[in-house]
């Protein structure tokens, strides 16, 4: 009896952390202040300037979960669109725009708020 409880424990376990990988959807800091929002359903997630300049302008969109995503970026300054990628750490949000299959990346950390 015990052995099936510790299994059946350990496949719930399992399961909830798959559900509570840290989601791309919400409001995250750029290092400059600017505020960007993801928000999306299923796999895909759509990032919205909030502030500053380039207010209501699309920076993109993505699709994953579990933490790591990939999708396009775009460049708002230089109005160009590039590869991207994004990668969650608890309440960081790294974000690359990519060249060349990913051989050349800028990336930028913004923080949840």
């Amino acid at each position: 009896m015990f052995r099936i409880t510790s299994v059946a424990a350990f496949a719930i376990l399992m399961t909830a952390g798959t559900a509570l990988a840290d989601p791309i959807e919400g409001t995250w800091k750029r290092p400059n202040g600017t505020l960007i929002s993801y928000a999306g359903s299923g796999s895909k997630y759509c990032g919205t300037v909030m502030t500053g300049e380039y207010k209501g302008k699309s920076i993109g969109c993505m699709e994953g979960g579990n933490g790591a995503y990939k999708g396009s970026v775009n460049k708002l300054d230089e109005g160009k669109t590039y590869n991207g990628k994004a990668s969650i750490s608890g309440n960081t949000l790294s974000l690359s725009g990519c060249v060349l299959g990913g051989l050349i990346c800028k990336s930028e950390k913004l923080t949840r708020q």
